[in-house]
């Protein structure tokens, strides 16, 4: 009977322990790349900059805002949390076509062709997938936007495009760290270092999903 009442403690500190080494890992490892790329230095160098600030660090922010054990505004109504996460993706939004900016007229300056590698199309599929999916989350902030629709479909079909949205970020993200800038800024444990932030945030965002429907199904059953 003490272990059984004992694992819903220690699964709630595990829970909140992984949130928090999420929350510090995409926070050093957007401050690695800052420190490497140098913001400001090239054209080029706002391209990481602006992505690695836009996938790894606000896109998960804006998610676990709804962590039940590690949101920072977890006192905080549902309604505030879907305008702080909305706010908090329109920035990552804005930051993502920065960075493709950058890119894209860094490429035009050197006379290079565009999009040729996987990293450049999963990067560009990426930024349009964030920003359909910023626009299509308007009518859960503004419901008279939504006449004729079920609230709560429109919020399982948005959890599950955020889903995919997230997991897009994550991999050309990864994609990027496999980059020529990248492998030779970064080598041995920095570079595998690196490479667990968005693998241990893309872990923990799938759980927190993946749970959350999984409780709201159970709830209707």
């Amino acid at each position: 009977m003490k272990e059984a009442e004992a694992e819903p403690g220690l699964y709630r500190a595990a829970r909140a322990a992984s949130s928090l080494l999420t929350h510090l890992g995409c926070l050093l490892f957007t401050g690695f790349v800052a420190f490497l790329s140098r913001p400001g230095t090239s054209w080029f160098s706002w391209h990481p900059f602006f992505m690695t600030l836009a996938f790894s660090l606000l896109m998960t922010e804006a998610i676990l805002l709804f962590s039940p054990h590690g949101s920072p505004i977890r006192k905080y109504p549902h309604k505030t949390k879907g305008r702080v996460h909305w706010l908090l993706q329109c920035l990552c939004v804005c930051c993502a076509a920065l960075g493709l900016a950058a890119i894209v007229y860094n490429k035009q300056l050197n006379g290079k062709p565009h999009f040729t590698s996987w990293h450049g199309r999963l990067g560009l599929l990426t930024v349009c997938a964030a920003g359909v999916q910023s626009l299509a989350a308007v009518p859960l902030i503004y419901h008279s936007l939504a006449k004729g629709w079920s609230l709560a479909k429109l919020k399982r079909y948005h959890a599950a495009s955020g889903l995919v949205t997230y997991l897009l970020g994550s991999g050309s993200l990864l994609l990027g760290l496999c980059s020529t800038w990248f492998t030779a800024s970064a080598e041995g444990p920095a570079w595998y270092l690196s490479a667990l932030a968005p693998a241990l945030s893309t872990l923990v965002v799938m759980k927190q999903v993946s749970s959350a429907y999984i409780a709201k199904k159970r709830l209707q059953s």
